[in-house]
Order: C-alpha cells, then structure tokens, then sequence
C-alpha cells in the first residue's frame, strides 16, 4: 500500500491512502486537537475544579455568572445593540463594523423592533446632550479645571465640597422662605414693626453682635408672632415648626445620600481597583486636546497622579521591610501621641469653659469696645483652638508614620472631633447659664456671632497672614523669617473642617436664627472666592499628594456626624426647656410640640386616629420590621453583587491566562515548524506496511491564522496530497 502525507491545515501526518482519501478523518484530528487546546486552558481547568469542588460538597452552584442568570447575556446583548457607537470602548475599525452591522440587522430585524432601537438610541443621545449642557451650566467648572490641573484632584474635592454646601444652602433658604418668612412678611398683622427698624441707639458694632436693629429684625427668633394668619392648622407656629423639621429631614437625606453614593464608588474603585502605571503612561493623554493651556492642565494632572502611585508604592515598601522591633517601638510612639492628643483636647476643653464664664458674667461699667471683646471670647477662644489644634495634629500624624491618606483622614478625625466637642461644650455651658427672659434670642444671636466671627477669621488668614508670607518669601526669600516660614501649601483638612464647622454651626442655630441658611450662602459664595485667590495667588502644589476619594467620603460623614449633633442638640434644647412667655411664635406653649395638639383635633375621626396611630409606640414594631426586611433584601443584593464582581474579576484574570497560554502555545509552534523545515523529515525512506507515523499536530498552523483556525475550522486549509 502506498502510503501519502497529508498536510491539514493545522498539522501535519504520514497516512495511508485510504485514510488521505477521507475528510472525515482530517476534521477528526482538528477537532480533537482545538478540543485538546481547550482542555488545557487555565480557565477550563478551573471551571473544573470548581465543579469537582462543588460536586464534592452536593452543590450545582456554577462559577460562571451569565449561567447563573441567563437573562444577563440577553440584557447585555440589548445594551451593546442601543448604546451609542461613539460611546463604545473599541477602535475606529469595530466601531465602523459595528455601525454596518446595525444597518444590517435594521434590514432584517422589522420596522418596530428598527424604531424601538432608534428611539432608544435618540434619547440616549439626548440625554448626554442635556447632561453636557447642564454641565456647562454648573458655575467654577474651568476654575475647578484650572485647579485640578495645578494642585491635583484633592484640592479640587475641597472646592466641590464647598459648592455641594452651597447648593444645600440655597434648598434651604428656599425651605424657609416658603415656610417661615414669607408668611409672616404677607400676614403681618401688626405693619407698623417692618422688617428693619432702626432707632437712635443703633450703631455699627450692632451688626458683629446681633443686637440693635438685627434684634428686631426676622433675623432672630423673637420677630415672629401669631399673626392673622392663626387657622388651626395653618398658623406662625406651625409653619414654624413644620420649616425647621423640613429643612433638618431634607438636609439628612442629602448627606446621606451623598455619603453612600460615595462610600460605594470608594468601595468600588478604591479599594479593589488598582490601576496600573502602565496605563497611566501610556494610556492617559487626550489626544483631542489642542489648546496648550489645556495640554499642560493634562500634563500636570497626568503627573499629580503619577507622583500619588509612586508615594504609595514607596510607603508600601518601607513598610513591608520593617522588623518586629521597628513595629514595636513605632507602637509605643503612637500611644505616646495619642496620649498627647487627648491632653490636648481636655486643656481646650478647659479654656473654652473659663471663656464662657467670662463672657457671661454681666460687667455694666466696662466701654463699648471692651464689651463688645468680651460678648467675642467664647468665639475667639474657639477659633484659636481650632487653628492651632489641627497643625499639632498634623505634625503629630506625621510622625505616627502613616501614608499620606491616612494621616490626611487622622488629622481630619481628630481635627472634626475638637471642633464638634469644643461646639457641644460651649452649647453646655451656654444652656446652663441662661437664665434671661427671651433666651432664644440670646442664643440665636451666640449662634450669628460664631458665623460671623468665623468668616472674618478666614477672610484675616487671606489678606493680613497668606499674602504677608507670599509676598515676604518672594521678595525675601534668603531672610531667616522666609526660610521659616516657608511656601505655603493648600491644607486641605483644615480648610474642609472649617466648612463642617461653620455648617454645624447653621444647623444648630437654625431653629433661634432662621436667617442663617441665608448667610450662609452669601458667606460660603464670598469663602470661595477668598480661597480660590489664596490658592491660585499664595500656594504651591504639595510634593506629597494624597488620594480624593476616600477622603471626599470622609468630608460628607463629618457633615453627617455634624448634622447628627445639630439634630441632637435641637430636639433636647426644645424637649427640655419651656418657650419664653415673652418672645417667639410659642408664647403660652408648654413645649413646642404642642401645637400640633389643636390641628389633630380638628381633623376628622378616621384621619387623627391613623396620626395618633403613627405618633405611638404601636407602630415602631411593625415599623422595625419592615425596616429588617428592607434592610436584609438590601444585604442579599450586595452580597449577590459582591460575588457576581469577584467572579467576573476570577473571569479577566483567567481571560488574560489564556492569551498567555495560547500565545505559548503559539510560540512553539513555530518553533517546532522552524525545526522540521531545517531538518525534512526522511519520508522516502519509510517501508511500505510499516505505523503511521503521527507528528506534532500544531507544526502546521500558520503564523497569521493560529488563533483564526482554532476558532474557526473550517477556515484552515487542506493540503494536497502527495505521493511519498
């Protein structure tokens, strides 16, 4: 029998003619050896130790997500059909392909299923329109570029930040403006008091310290009455009480929310995303970029972050060297410093106390001015506290020898907690020693005059501290006084633990001062721009940059921890002390809640016994139950998610496995292709009848269309036969 070698394709063998003769035979052969390649895969052969393991312990649970719920591929497949092509994260040439196979399938998929898709596709692309131009709309956004780019992103979190605060402010003056001034401006039954009333005692320190013609004006809780407007469920009280309850419950539900959406993308990216400095390098730029000034933004943004991956990577592997006698003694110098915090924190407690006593202590025969210093030293003593403390802290994270998130985050910790304490000190002792007839004037107006003091506190850090030092190591810098002092850098703890505070302080006094949602606004407005110069004219970008996103977090769960300290303050101040008989909306009120009391009453039978229903203790079981059940619902669905997000990271990591393997496999291919043309196998000198002999069956797979003729067969092709 005469025997041929036959070439197919993919390898190649000495048979007889027989069995040349038959094609059967040669898909055979390409089957088993794609079948044999798949086999060895990295991910088939953990597919299947999974499913050993599995079987093992009586489960058919599947490491493959899309088995587990087959409707994901449909959902997906729908997405990749009506997401927009220029949104799509591939090359020019599959977008090309991509939009012919759309017009294809148009063709054949029916008018109705065509026009679904376009519609689908049209308001996609109206809504990234309509998203593009509201964000043109959204005021400082080239500021916050320009600043991105010059001192990275971190500075920027601070700025985004405080616009956050101001959009909340404005939501709450408009709260109030409907609830509270409004009504009492157009049901004023009394015309003769108007808004501002001035009288010849009045002078220009009146407006530092709330007295005067602001005591008498709608700034302070003693302005509002019972007016004509006294319906039993629409009267001054009510709407009082309903406007600060709104604007507390509204507030909460924005900082909460905040909070979560940013604690979930942290958790997301930050913590199980890494990015590569590969990818940075190679893959950062903007080549749509054409303005130069836009290009070095890029360029120092690129290199902000650079220099981020770089500070982290090195502090990991100083830490990694250390022995256990390093660890130990850095140990001991933390509970040192830590010690030392707290010491810190009782003297300023201390001092804060003495200036409370001061300042309420009456003194009629000191001047004007003295006065007017001593209704001032509890907010002086405060402020000084709050910007000597925190660089203390600062050195002192720093020498605790953490990265440099994590002293930012110490810092702000304990930064947050002497601000909220030394606030919650002073509320102590103000509420303890008030004993005057209309006390919520008096506190309404502690309240303004810590808002006040702190805006001129950082409007004097700018212009009379900031600008001396630039100008003075600019001009000097080789004098003793400039080596010292130093260039100055953005400090961006201390700056958000300003915000925190001063919007604390909002909520606090919100109830006795309705007009500080007002302020506020028109101070964070002129705050930004104060900082904005000080940060552009009198700052240089930091060598050491830390990570925004766990921080952004923390700025909005210090806001959280402030709020809760407002609402906790609130509701015992009102629950405790009885409303002044002389001032205020509640006058004859045993406790503000009270008046709540007569509009229930008039309702019918059915509605006030389904209110006394919801106000009693009744309902907190079933209401905590539910609660269980929505929260247990929620838990189920982010372990669910965890897991689907772990197996499809298992899924890329056996993905990049396999291109390794198959490129391996690849490699020796040709290898062994170069080995059998330098040394021709001795087919002549074979004995007729004697074994087929069988050769590597990837000798014969092309360069160009290895993969190719793994993935298809039917496109190898098939050599001709040949006589021996």
């Amino acid at each position: 029998m005469e025997d041929k070698e036959c070439n197919s394709g993919g390898f190649m063998r000495l048979v007889s003619e027989e069995s040349c003769s038959s094609t059967v035979t040669d898909e055979l052969c390409v089957n088993n050896y794609q079948t044999e390649i798949f086999n060895q895969l990295p991910s088939s052969l953990a597919r299947r130790r999974t499913h050993h393991h599995h079987q093992d312990r009586g489960t058919t649970e599947t490491s493959h997500p899309v088995e587990k719920h087959p409707g994901l591929a449909g959902e997906a497949r729908d997405r990749a059909l009506t997401q927009p092509i220029r949104s799509l994260p591939v090359c020019m040439q599959r977008k090309r392909e991509a939009r012919d196979l759309r017009h294809l399938q148009t063709r054949t998929v029916g008018r109705w299923e065509s026009w679904k898709r376009n519609q689908s596709i049209n308001r996609k692309r109206l809504g990234e329109q309509v998203g593009e131009a509201m964000s043109r709309l959204l005021p400082w956004s080239s500021t916050f570029h320009t600043i991105e780019g010059r001192f990275g992103v971190g500075v920027k979190a601070y700025f985004v930040f405080l616009r956050y605060l101001l959009y909340l402010n404005l939501l709450l003056c408009l709260v109030i403006g409907g609830t509270i001034l409004t009504p009492t401006v157009v049901y004023d039954s009394d015309g003769d008091r108007g808004l501002l009333r001035f009288e010849g005692n009045d002078s220009v320190l009146d407006f530092f310290v709330g007295s005067g013609f602001l005591e008498r004006s709608p700034v302070f809780y003693g302005f509002y009455a019972r007016s004509s407007l006294d319906l039993l469920c629409l009267n001054t009280p009510l709407l009082f009480l309903l406007g600060t309850l709104t604007v507390l419950i509204l507030s909460l539900v924005m900082v909460v929310r905040r909070t979560v959406v940013g604690y979930k993308h942290t958790w997301l990216l930050g913590n199980h995303y890494h990015i590569h400095m590969s990818y940075k390098v190679f893959c950062g730029w903007d080549f749509c970029i054409h303005d130069p000034e836009a290009a070095a933004l890029k360029l120092s943004f690129i290199r902000n972050e650079l220099k981020l991956y770089l500070e982290e990577e090195r502090f990991q592997q100083r830490e990694a060297r250390r022995t256990l006698g390093q660890w130990a003694h850095l140990y001991s110098l933390r509970g040192l410093l830590h010690f030392l915090v707290l010491v810190l924190l009782g003297g300023a407690f201390c001092l804060i106390y003495y200036a409370t006593m001061a300042s309420q202590a009456e003194r009629s025969g000191d001047y004007l001015i003295l006065r007017v210093l001593l209704h001032y030293l509890p907010p002086v003593v405060i402020t000084l506290v709050n910007f000597f403390l925190p660089h203390v802290f600062r050195h002192i994270a720093f020498l605790e020898d953490y990265s440099i998130t994590t002293q930012v985050n110490a810092t702000l910790v304990r930064s947050i907690f002497l601000k909220l304490a030394s606030l919650g000190m002073y509320l102590f002792f103000l509420f303890k020693n008030s004993q005057q007839e209309c006390w919520e004037n008096q506190f309404g107006k502690e309240m303004y005059k810590l808002s006040v003091f702190d805006f001129l506190a950082c409007f004097c850090n700018t212009f009379f501290i900031a600008y001396p030092r630039k100008w003075l190591v600019d001009r000097y810098p080789s004098s003793w006084l400039a080596r010292l002092s130093g260039k100055q850098h953005f400090l961006i703890p201390f700056n958000v633990l300003d915000l925190v505070y001063s919007q604390t302080v909002t909520w606090v006094g919100l109830f006795y001062c309705p007009m500080l949602p007002f302020i506020e606004t028109v101070k964070l407005t002129a705050i930004f721009y104060i900082k904005k110069l000080t940060v552009l004219q009198c700052c240089v970008p930091a060598q050491r940059m830390f990570r925004a996103s766990s921080s952004s977090v923390l700025f909005h769960f210090m806001l959280l921890l402030g709020l809760i300290m407002a609402v906790i303050t609130l509701g015992s101040n009102l629950h405790q002390f009885e409303p002044s008989s002389s001032c205020g909306p509640f006058v004859g009120s045993a406790t503000v809640f009270n008046v709540t009391a007569a509009c229930v009453d008039s309702l019918p039978g059915p509605a006030q016994s389904t209110l006394r229903y919801l106000s009693s203790e009744a309902f907190v079981l079933p209401l905590i139950l539910a609660q269980i059940v929505v929260l247990t619902s929620f838990e189920s669905r982010r372990r669910a998610n965890g897991k689907a997000i772990e197996r499809l990271k298992d899924m890329l990591v056996m993905s990049t496995s396999d291109k390794h393997f198959l490129l391996k496999q690849h490699t020796l291919s040709l290898r062994r292709r170069k080995k059998t043309f330098k040394a021709p196998t001795t087919v002549s000198g074979t004995r007729e009848g004697s074994p087929t002999t069988m050769k590597d069956p990837s000798a014969g797979i092309g360069e160009g269309s290895h993969i190719a003729q793994l993935k298809d067969p039917s496109a190898q092709p098939t050599g001709d036969d040949s006589p021996s």
